[in-house]
Parts: structure tokens; sequence; C-alpha cells
């Protein structure tokens, strides 16, 4: 049993050893969109926080649907954070959104979790 589960390992990291990075990066987000995270998107417009959502799994590049180029902006689903305290809220709701590549942001993990 343990020779097949080293051959199976060893067999795992040769195959993925030779996928394109692209491949890879495509195999980690469904790791991640399998596992889940709690990412947090925060807006700023002059340099003051407007907006934040949280509960975010992912934010997607948006794609022509002719052409496949990437648009410029990126979207995903979350919670609108209406009083900044990393946490959902009663009335605070899950929201489709869409942000320019050009409006100031950051995305990262919840550090409150």
């Amino acid at each position: 049993m343990k020779r097949v589960t080293t051959l199976l390992l060893f067999t795992t990291l040769i195959w993925l050893g030779g996928c394109t990075q692209e491949t890879q990066n495509k195999l980690g987000r469904a790791m991640q969109n399998w596992t889940g995270t709690d990412g947090v998107l925060d807006i700023y417009e002059g340099g003051k926080l407007v907006m934040r959502f949280i509960k975010i799994d992912k934010l997607s590049t948006a794609k022509g649907t002719d052409d496949g180029t990437p648009r410029q902006y990126r979207y995903g689903y979350g919670y609108l954070d209406k009083n900044f305290n990393f946490k959902r809220d009663e009335g605070e709701k899950k929201l489709y959104f869409e942000i320019s590549n050009f409006t100031p942001y950051i995305f990262y993990e919840n550090p409150e979790y």
C-alpha cells in the first residue's frame, strides 16, 4: 500500500511539473474555488475608503464573448459591508459588483477570520 501511495504521489508531481504555468494556475484557482476563501475588497476614492465587500470567493476578469480578450474590469459577488466592520450584519446583502481596472482597490483575505 505504501508503494502505491508513493508511486501515485510521484506520478502526480511529474504530471504537474509537465503542465504549463497557465494550467497550473487554473488548477490552483479550481482548488481555491473548491475550498473557498474569505476575501475582502476595499474601494478607495481620493485616498479614502468608500466601499467594502466581504466574503468574496474570487475576483474574475471579464472576457469578450466573441474575441475572448480581457475586458477592463473585474467582477464578483460579495456582501456590502456598510459599517466597515468585516462582519456580515443584518441587512447587508450579497451583491454582484464590477470594478474598473482604473479604480483604486485592494483585494485581500479577511484578517478577522
